[in-house]
């Protein structure tokens, strides 16, 4: 049998147990970590948040990540570094190329608006260490006497308003005409020279020296934080248990998402990061290792800095729910008020979450670089080049459409539901295509530490039936309002409506109420709906515009994510048909040799 051209010979390989470790835990690590974790939990349960979260880690986490890196270890003895290649080597059929489109399809649409968040970390440290953050909430202060509440929420709204412009989330295209543009160029150079390096010289390397970094930075940063007057006061703030909200089924699917951009899984890295392994390398402990390095980030770093602080300088009003608003809007006041040190510490924080951010960004480029050169047979330069032309332009977008976060948003939102997906068929590839028992053996091949005897059940049933529940639980809480935020009639009327009844949807049942009047109106005819809709004043037309408009980008960011993945999955298609096929059929004709 004629092979391919390159032979598809394993090109590389992790240059160490510690290498591939800090890598993973690297990819692993990022602004989730950090700012998303203490979010998640303190509106979540606090402590009791725990609960589900440790749950989720045994039940979802664990048992996905070993599916993921046992795949991955044996796509690359078919010469696949790519999810892609690897499904499709494990499962001659047409669905595992859909499903691998989405291990390519994740992480790149994740790094367009992801590159973007590494940037305003960059900007931040480079703001503090400058002093350039410590001027503007300098000139929003000037008068207030110190270490009094005014003072405070002057230093909370200024924070808001500096990331709202240096992030130009005030109108389309200011991201342009900002200095915001010169950092994101800086990152995309930073990811895709170290990329450009390989594995063992690029990711490697940097990550051996980088998550070490990380970590020292963030251990400075909390020691600090844990040295505060009155920090027991915002640790229990963080960490009280609210045992009443595990009755809430919306607080188990937080837990469970948040271990999924805790761990990667679903994204398709590990299928990548795994596939340069040797047939006998270990896979359990150094799986183990490096999730325990990442939730070692996640609970003690993470869960230990951002609220407590928060809570201790600016009181539970300004209490964070996003991702963006620990970052950027709660983060920065606090490092402001930080006693002896401010610009220090929050420049190294900055500093430690660019680094964070890099490690998690190179490793959504490597399985679309992988895939370039495994389906088609491009060299390095140009595969680089080819993605860099591809992300950019999807970076662009995005940054266009800057006004609130909307592309960024919505693009998030199709993400997140795609890498549930991902993770759920990976596992149902593991347990009935490959089979429990054989891939649990597997698994074990090569490993000091033998996985226990229930792990095919678990594999094959509760770890899918958790999954499938988890899906439903975020179609039912999720998907509903955003369809309705797809809908210019929609967010018209809603616009309109909170416009001249400001005062009327507050309250628990106040966003039921909004919905429901909203729908009445939308099935009116035009003739009969409310004058002050239809006939609106001024400042109420322009707010219905830029609803409107919101809602088009979010119709747009949704079509073309839907685009993006057919291109991909007929890319795909045709490797498979080719150059893939051909791999894998000359690494089984040489298999078969081998064992005669």
């Amino acid at each position: 049998m004629t092979s391919p051209d390159l032979q598809h010979q394993q090109k590389e390989s992790w240059g160490s147990k510690a290498g591939v470790i800090l890598a993973v835990a690297g990819s692993a690590v990022g602004l989730g970590n950090f700012l998303r974790f203490p979010g998640t939990a303190v509106n979540n349960g606090g402590g009791a948040f725990m609960v589900p979260y440790i749950i989720s880690f045994l039940l979802l986490g664990i048992p996905i990540v070993w599916c993921e890196w046992t795949m991955g270890r044996l796509g690359g003895r078919y010469g696949q570094n790519n999810g892609a290649g690897i499904l499709y080597a494990i499962w001659r059929k047409a669905p595992a190329k859909g499903i691998g489109a989405l291990t390519l399809l994740v992480p790149i649409v994740v790094y367009m608006y992801y590159v973007l968040l590494e940037a305003l970390c960059l900007r931040y440290s480079v703001a503090y260490f400058t002093g350039g953050f410590d001027a503007h909430i300098g000139a929003a202060v000037e008068g207030i006497a110190k270490n009094t509440a005014a003072y405070n929420d002057a230093v909370a709204g200024a924070s808001v308003e500096y990331a709202m412009d240096q992030f130009a989330l005030k109108s389309n295209g200011a991201m342009f005409e900002s200095s915001m543009l010169w950092y994101v160029c800086v990152c995309f150079l930073v990811n895709f020279v170290i990329i450009y390096r390989g594995v063992t010289r690029g990711i490697e390397t940097f990550c051996k020296f980088a998550m070490p970094l990380l970590i020292g930075c963030a251990i400075i940063v909390l020691v600090r934080v844990l040295t505060l007057d009155n920090i027991g006061t915002g640790l229990g703030f963080m960490w009280n248990p609210k045992w009443e909200l595990l009755k809430n089924p919306e607080v188990w699917m937080r837990a469970a998402g948040q271990i999924f951009f805790s761990l990667s899984v679903g994204f398709g890295l590990i299928l990548c990061y795994s596939s340069y392994l040797k047939p006998s390398d270990d896979v359990v402990l150094t799986s183990l290792s490096a999730s325990s390095a990442n939730e070692f980030c996640e609970v003690i770093l993470g869960g230990l800095i951002v609220v407590p602080a928060a809570f201790l300088f600016l009181g539970s009003s300004h209490t964070p729910e996003s991702t963006f608003q620990v970052g950027f809007f709660t983060v920065p006041a606090i490092m402001h008020l930080m006693p002896f040190g401010g610009n220090f510490f929050g420049g190294m924080w900055f500093g430690l979450l660019f680094l964070a951010a890099v490690t998690s960004s190179l490793s959504m480029l490597q399985p679309a670089i992988a895939f370039l050169e495994d389906g088609f047979g491009l060299r390095r330069p140009v595969s680089v080049t080819l993605l860099a032309i591809i992300t950019a332009a999807g970076a662009s977008l995005v940054m266009y459409f800057s006004l609130n976060a909307q592309a960024l948003d919505f693009t998030d939102f199709a993400c997140e539901f795609m890498m549930i997906v991902a993770g759920l068929a990976q596992v149902l590839i593991f347990g009935w295509v490959i089979g429990a028992e054989r891939g649990v053996n597997e698994t074990n091949r090569g490993s000091d530490f033998k996985l226990p005897s229930f792990m095919p059940f678990m594999i094959r049933y509760l770890t899918p039936a958790f999954l499938i529940i988890v899906l439903s639980l975020w179609c039912y809480y999720n998907a509903p309002d955003r369809l309705r935020s797809m809908s210019p009639e929609y967010k018209g009327i809603e616009a309109a409506l909170v416009a001249e009844f400001p005062d009327e949807f507050t309250g628990e049942d106040g966003a039921k109420k909004k919905i429901e009047r909203v729908r009445e109106i939308q099935s009116k005819p035009r003739a009969t709906k409310p004058t002050w809709y239809t006939q609106p004043t001024e400042a109420v037309k322009a707010k219905i515009a830029d609803a409107r408009l919101n809602a088009n980008i979010a119709r747009f960011s949704i079509v073309g994510v839907g685009l993006l993945f057919i291109i991909i999955t007929a890319a795909i298609d045709i490797a498979c048909r080719n150059r893939i096929g051909q791999t894998i059929a000359h690494r089984e004709h040489l298999e078969s040799l081998m064992e005669a």
